[in-house]
């Protein structure tokens, strides 16, 4: 494929998907490539919903293939929280630092070993003619007490993996490329567009 439209502005997002889709997709060019589109609300109930919404939206307003994924933080003892709402967890505008105090503030009367948790990741890959794909994949673990390591972006510095003793923002790229739960869903997609011939850079 030789250009794919990422309905993202997230520059931490598109580094990643550069590396993982390298030799899939010859450019990835984010929304912000074409300016004057709107901005995609997203008020689905779910990862499926807002996926599906933006990749739809870019492919139809850009004629090129578009990927979109929602994604987020799932805490169990909160019932699921932050979940759809991770981005704007500590309210609208909110940024990384403000949505990580927020969920220390909730988690703080609870016990290291209740504090499991688990990053959802939705992708939806659709074609200007309006036929979408959806993948989707998992990553377990657990909230810490406190922030730790430099690396990713958004809750990662908070949630540490077990079996690697480290946070997301402490592993390495090349680690955190093979197991995040985009990492999983985008191993999906590769596999699809290869069974499908999609993936030719020709």
């Amino acid at each position: 494929m030789k250009k794919l439209v990422v309905a993202t502005r997230n520059p931490g997002k598109i580094r990643e998907l550069e590396l993982l889709l390298q030799g899939t997709v010859g450019t990835i060019l984010p929304i912000s490539s074409f300016p004057g589109l709107a901005e995609v609300e997203e008020d689905g109930a779910t990862f499926l919903d807002n996926a599906i919404k933006k990749a739809r939206f870019a492919a139809l307003a850009t004629g090129l293939p578009a990927l979109a994924d929602d994604s987020g933080l799932v805490v169990e003892v909160l019932d699921g929280r932050p979940g759809v709402h991770s981005a704007r967890f500590a309210g609208p505008g909110a940024d990384d630092g403000a949505n990580n105090r927020k969920l220390l503030e909730e988690l703080a009367a609870v016990p290291a070993s209740r504090r499991t948790a688990a990053f959802h990741c939705v992708l939806a890959f659709c074609t200007p003619e309006g036929n979408c794909r959806t993948f989707d994949g998992t990553l377990s673990g657990l909230i810490l007490e406190d922030p730790q390591g430099e690396g990713g972006f958004g809750y990662d510095p908070l949630f540490l993996i077990p079996q690697y003793g480290e946070t997301l923002a402490q592993l390495s790229l090349e680690i955190k490329n093979r197991i995040s739960h985009r990492a999983r869903a985008l191993f999906q997609l590769k596999r699809y567009l290869a069974e499908s011939g999609e993936n030719s850079l020709q």
